[in-house]
């Protein structure tokens, strides 16, 4: 089964970020379409796939993290406006079958991501 799937670690704890914010859009033709809005459970994951089934459209996409209020509702002092609030992540997808996995290892002053597995 094809699909994609997200997860959020806090690096500045050591643990998932629960309770995170995330939209995924579809980018075409200079239209940016929303196809769901998220947010992270206990483990920092969605508790399904973002997309799932026998194929997933092939094509542009963004994930938009709400890092600035997850950070806020941890207790965070954040400067105003936060170094990272929103983060956009754009990525493709080629593989109609195919299993993509965009993690999010996140603080309040970086983040970095990768095609897991």
């Amino acid at each position: 089964m094809a699909r994609l799937s997200t997860h959020v670690l806090d690096t500045s704890t050591g643990r998932p970020a629960a309770g995170l914010k995330l939209d995924l859009f579809f980018l075409a033709g200079g239209q940016r379409t929303l196809i769901r809005t998220e947010w992270t459970n206990q483990d920092g994951r969605t508790d399904s796939p973002l997309l799932s089934g026998d194929t997933i459209p092939v094509g542009p996409y963004e994930l938009l993290f709400q890092a600035g209020d997850y950070f806020r509702t941890q207790g965070v002092a954040l400067a105003d406006p936060p170094f990272l609030d929103e983060i956009p992540l754009r990525f493709a997808i080629a593989e109609a079958d195919g299993h993509y996995h965009v993690p999010l290892l996140l603080s309040p002053w970086s983040y970095s991501t990768y095609r897991g597995s």
